[in-house]
């Protein structure tokens, strides 16, 4: 019985994992978009993105953020997508001048990309 558990915890995960690794394989593509503005591991025009998810929003040590962005919430997958489907629409007065991403697809694939970035 516990070594059926274990099988079925194990397969479990292993379910749960698989669409997260294909939108984490497809998102580099949809992040050259970003990369532009966000230099992974340190500030450029944009902050670094590391670490995004779960963060309060205008935190980053070192980048000087809009008055809109210090008082954005913090940055979970809805808020995430969200803003990246519409940056002004969704923080107005934040500095981002990138219109944002067009297809829900490329949304889904960025954030399971910055959801690996630490």
């Amino acid at each position: 019985m516990l070594n059926t558990l274990k099988l079925g915890l194990v397969l479990g995960a292993a379910l749960i994992a698989v669409p997260f690794t294909a939108s984490a394989q497809q998102a580099p593509a949809a992040y050259n978009q970003c990369k532009a503005c966000h230099v992974v591991g340190k500030n450029g025009v944009g902050p670094n993105l590391a670490g995004v998810v779960g963060r309060k929003a205008g935190t980053v040590e070192g980048f000087k953020y809009s008055d809109a962005m210090k008082a954005a919430p913090a940055w979970d997958e809805a808020q995430l997508a969200k803003y990246l489907a519409d940056p002004k629409g969704t923080i107005p007065g934040n500095k981002m001048v990138f219109a944002g991403l067009k297809k829900p697809d490329d949304v889904a694939a960025v954030i399971a990309y910055l959801k690996t970035l630490k």
